[in-house]
C-alpha cells in the first residue's frame, strides 16, 4: 500500500514531492508507520525504485525482437522512451536518487539493473562471439549510457541546448553509428 501510494504521488508531484508524511497521509497511517515497514525514507525509495525497475523489464520485454541486432536495439528504445513518456515521475526518481555514501546497494537491487542491462545485452548479443560475452556487455552498457544520457537530457528540456532534433533522432543516430562502429571492428578482428 505505501509503494502503491509513494508511486502514485512520484507521477504526480515529482520526485521532490515525496515524502514519508504524504504516503502516510495518502493510505491513512501516521508517517511513523511507515518506518515499520522502511528503516528510513532512502530504503522506501530504494523499493519503489526497485517496483519501477522491473515494470520497466516488463514493459521492454513486451516488444517483439527482431533476429538483428540493430532491430532489437531499436525495439527496446523504443520501448524505453515510451516507457519515459508514461512514467516521468517513477523514471526520474529512478536516475536522480542515490543513495548516502558509502552505502551500498543490496543484492536484490543490483540483480534488478543486470536483469534490465541483459536485455540489451541480448539484443546486441549477434554482433558478438561466444568468447566475446564481457565485450558485449561492455558495449551494452556504454550504449545504454549514451541513449540515458539522450533521455536525461530530453527529459530535462535541455536536449536543445545540443541540438534541434528530435530525441527520436538522436537516440537513433546514435544506435546506427554505434552498431556500424561495432560491426567494422569485429569485421576487423
Amino acid at each position: 500500500m505505501a509503494l502503491d501510494a509513494a508511486g502514485r504521488i512520484i507521477e504526480q508531484d515529482g520526485p521532490d514531492g515525496l515524502t514519508a508524511r504524504k504516503v502516510a497521509g495518502a493510505i491513512g497511517y501516521a508517517p511513523g508507520t511507515l518506518f515499520n515497514l522502511f528503516r528510513n525514507q532512502d530504503e522506501m525509495i530504494l523499493h519503489l525504485n526497485g517496483r519501477t525497475l522491473d515494470h520497466l523489464c516488463r514493459h521492454l520485454e513486451t516488444g517483439r525482437m527482431s533476429g538483428d541486432a540493430e532491430g532489437g536495439v531499436k525495439t527496446l528504445l523504443k520501448a524505453y522512451m515510451g516507457f519515459l513518456e508514461r512514467h516521468p515521475g517513477s523514471w526520474n526518481l529512478l536516475f536522480e536518487f542515490s543513495l548516502p555514501d558509502g552505502t551500498e546497494l543490496p543484492d536484490w537491487y543490483s540483480e534488478k539493473v543486470e536483469k534490465l542491462l541483459g536485455l540489451l545485452e541480448a539484443a546486441m548479443a549477434p554482433l558478438f562471439g561466444p568468447d566475446q560475452a564481457p565485450d558485449g556487455a561492455q558495449a551494452a552498457r556504454v550504449l545504454w549510457a549514451g541513449l540515458h544520457g539522450i533521455c536525461s537530457l530530453a527529459s530535462s528540456g535541455k536536449l536543445m541546448a545540443v541540438t534541434d532534433k528530435s530525441v527520436a533522432e538522436m537516440a537513433g543516430s546514435l544506435v546506427r553509428h554505434c552498431l556500424a562502429g561495432l560491426r567494422a571492428f569485429k569485421g576487423k578482428n
